[in-house]
């Protein structure tokens, strides 16, 4: 197995912990893995059915949530998705970006206290919701409809974006490989990932 930041044809390569097993994402060239993750993610199941949510950034300042029924159900999987099409698409200022620049999970929706998003985020959120639509409906979006629904979503704010389809199958895969390990995780026990995309 290759160590982490070695070269691979490519991208630079960083390792991104998910339990025991290891999911490679792709780094921006240059950057640097230092030896404390960016952010911890850690989704736990409660034995009530609740769900917890508790991201803890490299200074260990955290920030958390706890999800009761039916939001307990649909969270983690969003959340998952969210760490997927982070790391594999190399997205920096994404959700879990901004937690680690400081955000609080409570900076993500009414009364909005931070502000609007901001201009500069990467298209993460727009992103997984294509892929929550994917999982309701059990319909699989190609990468040309992805990028033709970003376009229209975000118009010139990301005209660049482009997801290539082989990009599109690689976050397919991470997300259900989380998603297997979310699903097969007991209750009263916690699932550990790693955030390292800088």
């Amino acid at each position: 197995m290759q160590e982490a930041g070695a070269p691979e044809r490519g991208p630079e390569r960083l390792r991104v912990r998910c339990e025991v097993r290891t999911v490679w994402a792709r780094q921006p060239r240059g950057a640097v893995h230092d030896a404390h993750p960016r952010l911890r993610i850690e989704i736990g199941k409660r034995r009530d059915g609740a769900t917890t949510f508790r991201l803890v950034r490299a200074d260990g300042s955290a920030t958390w949530q706890r999800h009761e029924k039916p939001k307990a159900a649909f969270f983690p999987l969003h959340d998952l998705e969210h760490f997927a099409v982070e790391t594999v698409l190399g997205h920096s200022r994404g959700f879990y970006g901004l937690v680690a620049e400081g955000w609080e999970l409570g900076d993500f929706g009414t009364p909005w206290p931070r502000g609007p998003m901001p201009a500069d985020m990467d298209p993460s959120e727009s992103i997984v919701g294509f892929l929550d639509l994917e999982r309701a409906t059990g319909v699989e979006l190609t990468a040309d409809e992805v990028n033709d629904q970003l376009q229209a979503k975000l118009g010139e704010r990301h005209a660049s974006v482009r997801i290539a389809e082989e990009e599109l199958a690689r976050v397919r895969a991470v997300v259900r490989e989380l998603h297997t390990r979310w699903w097969e995780l007991p209750q009263g026990e916690t699932m550990t990932l790693e955030f390292d995309v800088s």
